[in-house]
C-alpha cells in the first residue's frame, strides 16, 4: 500500500511540475498554477494531508529549480494542501477538502506570501495583494479536481486512500 501511495505522489508531483511549463497565469511577482490546486485536492482525498504537503513542497522546489516558479509557490500551495487534507481526513467529504484548499491557499497562503515577497524577495507589496490571484488560481484548480473526482465516481472506479473509498 505504501508503494502505491508513493507512486501516486510521484505522479502528482510530475503532473504539477510539468504543467508549470505549459499552463500558468502571471500575476505580479507570482505565477498562478491551477493544476497545483487540482493536485492538492486530489492528494487530500486520495493520500491524506502529509502526502499533500510533501507533494506541494516537492513541486514548488522543482519549479524553482527549473525556473518555472517563484518562491511564492511554497505558501501558495502548501497551506491549501494541508488544510484540504486535514478537513477531508476529519469529515470524509470532498466539499470540505475543496473548502480547505480554497481557504488554505486563497487566504492563508496569500497572507503568508507577504513576508516572502517583502523579506526574502525584497519587493514592496500590499498585505492582501495576493488574495485575489491566489483565490482565482485555487478556485479554478478546485473545480477541475471536483470534476475529475465526479467523473471517477460516475465510472464506478473505486479509489481508496486506505481509510475511505470515493
Amino acid at each position: 500500500m505504501k508503494s502505491q501511495k508513493l507512486t501516486l505522489a510521484a505522479l502528482f508531483v510530475a503532473i504539477a511540475t510539468l504543467t508549470g511549463h505549459v499552463f500558468y497565469i502571471p500575476v505580479g511577482f507570482s505565477k498562478c498554477f491551477p493544476i497545483q490546486h487540482t493536485v492538492n485536492v486530489l492528494a487530500a482525498v486520495l493520500l491524506g494531508p502529509w502526502y499533500g504537503v510533501a507533494i506541494a513542497f516537492a513541486t514548488s522546489l522543482l519549479r524553482n529549480l527549473l525556473g518555472t516558479g517563484t518562491l511564492l509557490a511554497f505558501p501558495g500551495s502548501m497551506f491549501g494542501a494541508l488544510l484540504a487534507g486535514v478537513l477531508y481526513q476529519r469529515t470524509g467529504k470532498v466539499l470540505m477538502a475543496s473548502l480547505g484548499e480554497v481557504v488554505g491557499t486563497g487566504f492563508i497562503g496569500a497572507l503568508a506570501a507577504y513576508p516572502v515577497v517583502k523579506l526574502i524577495m525584497g519587493q514592496e507589496t500590499a498585505l492582501f495583494f495576493y488574495v485575489v490571484p491566489f483565490l482565482t488560481s485555487t478556485v479554478g484548480g478546485t473545480i477541475i479536481a471536483n470534476l475529475l473526482l465526479k467523473a471517477l465516481a460516475s465510472l464506478k472506479i473505486s479509489i481508496t486512500n486506505g481509510e475511505r473509498s470515493i
